[in-house]
């Protein structure tokens, strides 16, 4: 089964890639307080999303030494 991400397009320079900010909170063991995590992610864009879009990722084989995941939906 494939693993699936929703995250913010950081930059779309690159051709054909783009960077994913991925958002999760975690907890702290101690404090029980909430933390903000982020991620960015390399990832195949062959939907032509822009910087800023909300998009759904999809874990894929590599397509490249950073790549591994591609956009699937554009939300």
């Amino acid at each position: 089964m494939r693993k699936h991400l929703v995250g913010t397009i950081k930059s779309d320079k690159n051709q054909n890639t783009a960077i994913v900010d991925v958002t999760h909170f975690k907890v702290h063991p101690k404090y029980l307080k909430r933390i903000k995590v982020n991620k960015s992610y390399a990832v195949h864009n062959i939907l032509g999303a822009k910087a800023g879009d909300r998009v759904r990722i999809e874990e894929t084989k590599p397509i490249s030494k950073t790549k591994h995941w591609q956009i699937t939906k554009v939300l």
